[in-house]
């Protein structure tokens, strides 16, 4: 699993049919720290996250693990709203301690 934050929304009209009434999301992926690290993906969003939400992404055959994606042609899957982290005690990220 990778920390990420919502930062968009992505819509497609046409797609595959397994994927219809998906709600995808733009996830840019963030270090211990909680700054930008690589690239944004689109990920299908399996919990009802919203944008600058910070969430726990899921990738690869590991993302076709939830009620949301089971055994359809999914890559990355938003599967959990994070509350909080810390890294040795420190506070990295609370919610709602974000602006």
């Amino acid at each position: 699993m990778v920390l990420g934050r919502v930062v968009g929304t992505v819509v497609a009209s046409r797609k595959e049919p397994k994927a219809d009434g998906w709600k995808l999301l733009l996830v840019q992926p963030l270090d211990e720290e909680g700054r930008d690290a690589g690239v944004p993906v689109v990920a299908t969003d399996a919990v009802g996250a919203g944008v600058r939400e910070v969430v726990l992404l899921a990738a690869g055959s590991s993302a076709r693990q939830t009620g949301v994606t089971d055994q359809r042609p999914c890559d990355a899957v938003v599967m959990g709203i994070v509350d909080s982290w810390d890294v040795m005690d420190r506070i990295c990220y609370r919610k709602g301690d974000d602006g």
